[in-house]
């Protein structure tokens, strides 16, 4: 007989789950395909797994096409996830937005984050996971208010979700870090209400799972004199369930023939106080003793104490004999068991002559069984028992395999016999119960388990809550800031690839270019095949005019891979180092055409043409970057460089000023508003700019040469040739330093000075030999200013 369809269907899908999870797209393909041939087309689950095979393979209209239907009536969220994705690779972002909306029930009220285990998985997205791939779509439509709430949601549902962050971050929001990642209640709540259902789903173990045995007087659970378990609780003055003590096996208190008791004797003597045993754990059974009635029985009670002392004989094993002829029929006590009446006449003599012995002496395994079962319950026996006398026919010694068991016709247990004893003997004494910390055991475990949990949640998140501050300061240019956070994490966090590449971009931010490049050298040692931020290492050797080392990276990274937009910038920036200017466009233009989302790639095309004076297509350039990132300052910054070259001053200053709105931090930008503000409204105007740059870049030598030359014009020499003793310990190689510092030295009169400035000047620059000849030339002469415009270079 062929098997169902259903169970082909079943085996299929844990195939294809297997496929995926090790990453072997194809045959998980192949397989989704033929599930699909199984269940059909209208199968939301079956189209589900063959889109996202298709997804993950990388064939993105397939999967698009496959889970249209499905997504686009919102019935199945799996369908819509891939959907959405691939809406967003295809750039139809509005197609994906309406299927998320379609199927807002599904996924709204989802919280899977910390239910994803090595052996447990959640493939259908929860909450956190379709509003952050809702806030890119929105992203991609150009609409960042949207997006902007996006992220926040599915931060609130999984402060864990990084992108959701860094997007958010890099949007320009203004972010409480803190409030994002600290403990709530919620996330407490969910591993708390996670252990409970895992107590509930795992098996019980072996020792707690109990065994099945026939019913017995001693473990009902009925309630007797108003109580449940009240012979227990006249025993132990406790109310701890004999049935919830796994230390206690049932088969030790199994009935056999000889030992099991009718339920009416049993209800008489818990009635009349004779269960007032010495042991804690459940009492034993006694036999029913055919000479003494229950008149008898108790008469004796009232005349001796209250304390008893149980006391079995040992079983004694008859040979074999013959069963007894049919008679009538036999009375049997509630277990079903003959009762102790209707037992031949041979053994009812025995019993007689056992039980009209006197009492002496007490079966030494019912004293090791009594024992072993309050031990097991964590109590102790005080009083002790006397040793047994040697019966007159030697029996068989009862074991721990023969007490309590059923007997076969060969076996039989003799009746218990009492002895009065003093009440005020301290043996008699009824023993307090003890702590039972095994029962709490367990509990105490668990307990542990959630606190830990709860605590490394809370280590997590102060981690995350470091970093993200450092990333959130980094992203707003608050360099200083984003270093000494990044420094401030433990050691094992703080070196690795990511955040020393953190800490090398926000020194490249503030021009420290050689501290960058020792921090990228060190990322370049941990993690030789790394790609991300490398481009912005290339440009830190462009600007050390490192020749060398930036031919040998970008052959590095070639190695590494070819297709990547961060491999075509190091080329490039190695072809522009070089003058090579025609070259270096080519490997910019290659970067965006593999990533056209790459803002960096096309603001170096616009800095190449610059350099071609091709100023149109570096317009052209700029404006691309700003497209693909409206927060790129960079681009902005050359929007307002290519309006300075041609003459637009006050076009030119507000793309400045957008670009130091961005980066407030950036003397560079700050000193170019200061330039064209110069050219516009005069020196004083600009001078407080000027200022201002040279205190956020204390070493910025072009903002402290522009101040000086600034002061200059404004006829303040001492001033200015201060600034520029400070400019000659930054810069003593610079040419133009000296020959300023030479025309300063000549306006206040210092003729020597001046001319061992200008000496200077001429040994360093000897292409202006002329010029500086002509100004050596006049000395006697009034100095008169040339307001000539210096050079800034800015990537």
């Amino acid at each position: 007989m062929a098997p169902s369809t259903t169970v082909n269907t079943t085996q299929l899908r844990h195939q294809i789950y297997y496929q995926l999870d090790n990453n072997l797209l194809k045959n998980a393909l192949f397989l989704a395909q033929r599930l699909v041939a199984y269940e059909g087309p209208r199968s939301a689950e079956a189209a589900y797994l063959l889109a996202h095979c298709q997804f993950q393979a990388g064939y993105t209209k397939a999967s698009l096409d496959t889970s249209r239907s499905f997504a686009a009536k919102g019935t199945h969220l799996g369908c819509t996830h891939v959907f959405a994705q691939a809406c967003l690779e295809l750039g139809r972002n509005i197609e994906g937005l309406q299927s998320i909306e379609k199927s807002r029930t599904l996924w709204q009220n989802r919280n899977t984050w910390n239910q994803h285990t090595e052996s447990k998985r959640q493939y259908l997205p929860d909450a956190a996971v379709i509003l952050c791939l809702k806030g890119k779509l929105w992203r991609a439509h150009k609409n960042m208010e949207e997006a902007v709430q996006c992220w926040v949601a599915a931060l609130k549902q999984n402060p864990f979700m990084w992108d959701a962050y860094t997007l958010l971050v890099e949007s320009g929001a203004k972010i409480n870090v803190p409030a994002i990642y600290k403990l709530n209640p919620d996330m407490v709540g969910m591993i708390q209400a996670q252990h409970a259902s895992k107590e509930n789903t795992d098996p019980p173990n072996a020792s707690q799972q109990p065994t099945q045995s026939m019913a017995d007087p001693f473990l009902s659970t009925q309630k007797l004199n108003g109580h449940p378990n009240a012979l227990y609780e006249k025993l132990n003055n406790s109310k701890i369930n004999v049935n919830t003590a796994n230390a206690i096996h049932d088969d030790d208190l199994l009935p056999t023939p000889s030992t099991v008791v009718d339920h009416e004797d049993t209800m008489a003597q818990q009635t009349n106080g004779s269960s007032k045993f010495e042991s804690l754990s459940a009492p034993l059974r006694r036999p029913r003793n055919t000479v003494d009635s229950q008149s008898e029985q108790q008469s004796r009670l009232k005349a001796t104490s209250s304390r008893l002392k149980t006391r079995l004989k040992p079983s004694v094993e008859e040979p074999d004999h013959e069963p007894p002829p049919p008679g009538p029929p036999s009375k049997r006590t509630v277990s079903g068991a003959v009762a102790q009446s209707q037992v031949t006449e041979p053994i009812r003599r025995t019993t007689r002559s056992q039980t009209s012995r006197p009492p002496s002496s007490t079966s030494t395994s019912t004293t090791t069984k009594m024992s072993s079962i309050a031990n097991s319950l964590g109590l102790r026996q005080e009083r002790e028992i006397k040793k047994a006398k040697a019966p007159t026919a030697k029996p068989r010694t009862a074991t721990t395999q023969t007490v309590g068991r059923a007997v076969s016709g060969n076996r039989i247990k003799t009746a218990p016999s009492v002895e009065p004893q003093d009440p005020d003997s301290r043996e008699n004494r009824p023993p307090s119960i003890p702590p039972v910390p095994a029962m709490m055991e367990p509990v105490r475990k668990d307990e542990d388990r959630v606190d830990k949990e709860i605590d490394g949640l809370r280590a997590l998140l102060d981690l995350f809550s470091r970093i993200a501050s450092a990333h959130n300061a980094l992203q707003h240019y608050d360099c200083q800031a984003a270093i000494n956070l990044f420094n401030s994490l433990p050691s094992n966090q703080k070196e690795t690839p990511y955040v020393l590449a953190q800490i090398a971009r926000a020194y490249n931010e503030i021009s420290q270019h050689a501290d960058a490049e020792r921090y990228f050298i060190r990322v370049r040692q941990l993690a030789p095949s790394r790609l991300e931020d490398m481009e912005i290492y290339s440009t830190v050797l462009y600007q050390l005019k490192s020749e060398i080392e930036l031919a040998y990276l970008a052959h590095e990274m070639v190695e590494v891979e070819r297709n990547s937009p961060q491999t075509w910038i190091a080329i490039g920036n190695s072809f522009s180092l070089q003058r090579e200017h025609e070259q270096a466009l080519k490997c910019f233009k290659r970067a965006t055409q593999l990533d056209p989302s790459f803002a960096y790639g096309f603001t170096l095309q616009g800095h190449e043409y610059i350099e071609n004076e091709e100023f149109p297509k570096a317009l052209e350039a700029y404006r691309m970057a700003i497209s693909a990132d409206n927060r790129h300052y960079n681009a902005w910054y050359g929007l307002g460089k290519v309006y300075t070259k041609l003459g637009k001053y006050p076009t030119a200053q507000v793309h400045y000023q957008t670009a130091a709105s961005i980066n407030p931090s950036n003397a560079v930008l700050t000193c170019a508003i200061g330039t064209v503000v110069e050219k516009n409204k005069g020196v004083e105007h600009a001078l407080k700019f000027y200022d201002r740059a040279c205190r956020l870049a204390p070493k910025n030598a072009l903002s402290r040469f522009k101040k000086a030359r600034c002061l200059m014009s404004m006829n303040q020499p001492e001033e200015a040739l201060a600034e520029l003793e400070v400019l000659k310990e930054i810069a003593p190689d610079e040419a133009n330093v000296w020959f300023l510092s030479g025309r300063l030295c000549k306006m206040l009169g210092r003729k020597s000075e001046a001319i061992k400035a200008f000496t200077v000047a001429l040994n360093l620059d000897p292409k202006a030999a002329q010029f500086i000849k002509d100004a050596m030339e006049s000395l006697d002469d009034e100095d008169d200013f040339v307001d000539d415009d210096g050079n800034e270079d800015m990537d």
